[in-house]
């Protein structure tokens, strides 16, 4: 299929991954600010930058996306979000790293690249095994902690051009690591061009991208936001890829940040004939039986979503009704979408806890709720603490067991708000 190039910033009618028009509106957050952009205590009186939050459906190539493109400069180039702080993930990242080493013999002749790497939370795996690689990260202020940290990172971002250094450089990869970048991609088409170019012939790229079939499942519209362009079934990643002389071999279903796909991708087209390779033909079948391929399956969503608002609105009155005191954790870019989709501010949440220093000190976006850090959970003893990072629902609470022991209780928001 031939496609037009999206276009880099502001509202495209075109879809992002096939270039084709007629995209199928079915959701609409409003205008919100930008997920991430957290604020200063100086910057709470000046006005704030909103776009639309429009999720619509490609009948062409199945790929749901967001029509708003807020440039990547403005996004990416100074950023909040450090992988290192979630013990989940710094998990999840040595489970695979150590899995791929001994999959693929990888020894000090290989090279592992990884784009949007970080602050080198899953190339230190590699790195204290002898393994070269290269971390590629825009944001300088996170690419600079990781040189801190003896990994090897470009602050650019990954595309063709970048493609064509590295491998005029001799930087021809046995493994490219993607894990949650593709959603974030403004131009897919000239990313995954790049990818095919640094892949080594026999190498693999192993890509994770939270799964839209979840997202609409359990109603997880709070993923939902102007970082993430791109929501991904099976079929649209295989579409995408093809058109590029990719092809997905394998996928997974994994549980982290509320359900994901893991998808190794290589150059080899030869028919999918093993055990692991027929996930791929049966998930590809399971999403045209169910109807993920067509706009029927996304239709009902935004009552589904107001739905949820309503419950969780309900929820907080009954509890503010009854002198209960609310705080929330995790100032998270999911955290941004529900509280400014939902109205729900410093009338009713007292402060915000994160783990990430980088962000206590600051405020929500839209809604201005102050950050503090973890402990003053237990010196305040809040009532309820709304769960607004609930995808690491399990870490948390772990790590506040002597919150929940005092008497203290979670709220976890989505799909239905329940108590824990």
């Amino acid at each position: 299929m031939e496609y037009t190039k999206a276009q880099p910033s502001g509202n495209s009618s075109l879809c992002r991954s096939c270039g084709q028009p007629d995209l199928e509106p079915f959701l609409s957050l409003g205008r919100t600010p930008l997920a991430n952009g957290l604020l200063t205590a100086e910057q709470i009186g000046a006005a704030e930058d909103l776009f639309p939050l429009d999720l619509v459906f490609c009948p062409y190539c199945a790929l749901v996306q967001i029509t708003e493109t807020v440039p990547p400069e403005i996004l990416f180039r100074d950023y909040l979000y450090f992988s290192s702080f979630s013990e989940t993930v710094l998990k999840n990242a040595e489970t695979l790293v150590n899995r791929l080493i001994e999959e693929r013999s990888l020894n000090s002749d290989s090279l592992v690249i990884e784009i949007a790497s970080n602050d080198g939370y899953l190339l230190r795996h590699y790195h204290n095994r002898d393994i070269p690689l290269l971390g590629i990260e825009p944001a300088r202020n996170i690419a600079k902690v990781a040189r801190e940290r003896g990994i090897e990172t470009l602050a650019e971002f990954f595309g063709t051009e970048l493609a064509h250094k590295l491998v005029s450089d001799g930087k021809l990869a046995d493994i490219v690591h993607g894990n949650n970048v593709l959603a974030h991609v403004a131009d897919l088409n000239g990313f995954v061009s790049g990818l095919a170019l640094v892949l080594k012939g026999d190498g693999i790229a192993v890509f994770e991208v939270p799964y839209v079939k979840d997202l609409i499942d359990h109603c997880e519209f709070d993923t939902i936001y102007h970082e993430h362009l791109c929501y991904y079934s099976l079929t649209a990643l295989s579409r995408l890829f093809e058109r590029h002389g990719l092809c997905i071999q394998d996928v997974e279903r994994i549980p982290i940040h509320g359900g994901s796909l893991r998808v190794f991708i290589s150059k080899n087209k030869t028919q999918r004939e093993n055990a692991s390779s027929q996930r791929v033909i049966a998930l590809l079948q399971e999403e045209t039986d169910q109807g993920l391929t067509t706009i029927e399956y996304y239709r009902d969503f935004s009552a589904k979503v107001e739905r949820a608002r309503y419950d969780l609105l309900h929820c907080l009155k009954q509890l503010t009704s009854a002198d209960k005191r609310i705080v929330a954790y995790g100032a998270s870019a999911k955290g941004t979408t529900l509280l400014n989709y939902c109205g729900v501010g410093r009338e009713t949440l007292q402060f915000v806890v994160d783990r990430s220093t980088v962000k206590q000190g600051r405020f929500t976006p839209g809604t201005h709720i102050p950050i503090c850090e973890p402990e003053r959970l237990l010196d305040e003893m809040p009532d309820y603490v709304l769960l607004l990072t609930w995808n690491f629902a399990d870490e948390i609470m772990a790590q506040q067991s002597e919150y929940r022991r005092r008497g203290g209780r979670f709220i976890i928001p989505v799909p239905q708000p329940r108590v824990i």
